[in-house]
């Protein structure tokens, strides 16, 4: 009985296109809220592809980007599927390490996806990674507090107001911090947010002969904002808090503010997961009245490395995870306010998401608004928001956000730090023969 209907789903596999045969596919994840839904709700899959069988690799953020890689780079064939986003794909692509997905199949709807998400992680007019869920960053905030606090949150704060409002609604013996905001130390963790919160106060990575410029007045302001703030309004430990560490306190309600992913709404806005999702009020990421908000660009996207043997299945899983019908499943199981957000035209033109999700007009406006191809102030020679995308910048990223870290946590100045940082940026962007 069971050879039969082995038989059965392997003719049905074949009309439709599909793998042909049993395979195991490796997939490599993140272990934020969205990709673990994901890796539940995977059982649809699996019982409509009986073929093909998942083994789930999930791992915290810094750690993912990592393995995944090291494993790419080094053509070690451990994962199927990776979990990758806008920085890692047209660098990797331009390496010839993806896999064009070119049989997503024809109720894919590729021209529903963002513009400006889509155009991140595609090359030549083919797409190389699929969205799961794109991101901007945005302000979330407790209302009852500010309320309490006689404040009230502009739409479009400015960085005083937030530095004002932070040290006001701070209350360490109830253990009420004003702010929370990314400490631990990494390119895609404390320096996401801090290079998007230095674009906003006229600081940039590099000049336009890729001189590093931590040495700036910028870049001193930006960050002595960040640490008068966070030693004035945040929390205790804050050097070792990444996104998850962040989204936690909020919830419990030790955080009056967050600067953070727009992904996070549905998180801190659920009854199930959240003591304040009553209380929780949006606006968009700060400015300092130059013209650019600390707002970045992210999708986490599905890719195929290009030596892989299963891209079939493994085109058909992508497929699946990031399609229209996936996202109707969520809201089906879950609720409209939780299907993954930022990837899809015809999301935001959903009525009934849009009732659901108070915050998607401020989502999709802030991923509007993020220009990778002018992300700062001043002309720079990158792209890329809140990461300067060049193959060099993932170890000259982590390097420098270890001494920012280093400097919340009290083990040195934010001169010392910003030192660090232009010392070891200039050496490694000589050695890699940007400086000449």
């Amino acid at each position: 009985m069971k050879r039969a209907l082995s038989l059965i789903g392997a003719a049905v596999a074949a009309v439709l296109g599909g793998p042909t045969q049993a395979e195991t596919l490796s997939i490599a994840t993140v272990n934020n809220g969205d990709m673990i839904r994901m890796q539940k709700l995977s059982e649809h899959f699996t019982k409509a592809h009986p073929d093909i069988t998942l083994n789930w690799v999930t791992l915290e953020e810094n750690v993912l980007r990592q393995r995944v890689t090291t494993d790419i780079a080094t053509k070690g064939g451990q994962y199927d599927i990776l979990t990758i986003g806008t920085y890692e794909v047209p660098i990797w692509t331009k390496q010839k390490w993806l896999m064009p997905l070119t049989k997503l199949g024809s109720n894919y709807d590729v021209e529903d996806l963002l513009p400006s998400i889509r155009s991140g992680l595609t090359t030549g007019g083919t797409l190389y990674a699929a969205p799961f869920y794109g991101e901007s960053s945005m302000v979330m905030y407790r209302k009852d507090l500010f309320e309490k606090a006689g404040l009230t949150m502009p739409e479009a704060p400015t960085w005083a107001f937030v530095a004002d409002a932070a040290r006001k609604l701070t209350d360490k013996k109830s253990e009420v911090y004003g702010i929370c905001l990314r400490g631990k130390a990494g390119w895609g963790e404390n320096m996401a947010f801090l290079s998007a919160m230095a674009n906003s106060f006229g600081a940039s990575w590099f000049d336009m002969n890729w001189k590093p410029q931590f040495n700036s007045d910028a870049w001193k302001k930006t960050l002595t904002t960040y640490l008068g703030l966070m030693k004035d309004a945040g929390p205790p430990g804050a050097s070792s808090n990444g996104f998850n560490e962040n989204l936690a306190l909020f919830q419990s309600g030790k955080c009056a503010m967050w600067i953070d992913a727009t992904v996070a709404a549905s998180f801190v806005s659920n009854p199930a997961q959240s003591k304040v999702a009553d209380k929780v009020g949006y606006a968009l990421a700060p400015d300092t009245g130059l013209g650019k908000r600390s707002n970045w660009l992210w999708a986490w996207s599905l890719a195929v490395p290009a030596s892989s043997k299963k891209g079939d299945a493994a085109q058909a899983f992508i497929s699946w995870a990031t399609s229209k019908d996936y996202i109707d499943l969520v809201a089906k199981e879950e609720g409209w306010a939780n299907v993954p957000p930022g990837t899809r035209s015809s999301l935001y033109a959903n009525a009934e998401y849009r009732k659901a999700a108070p915050f998607a007009d401020l989502t999709l406006k802030s991923i509007q608004a993020a220009d990778p191809q002018h992300p700062t102030v001043q002309p720079v020679p990158y792209t890329g928001v809140q990461f300067v995308a060049i193959p060099e910048f993932q170890g000259i990223g982590t390097a420098v956000g270890q001494a920012f870290s280093a400097a919340l946590a009290g083990q040195m100045s934010a001169d010392q730090a910003l030192q660090s940082a232009q010392t070891l940026a200039t050496r490694e962007m000589t050695k890699a023969g940007y400086i000449k």
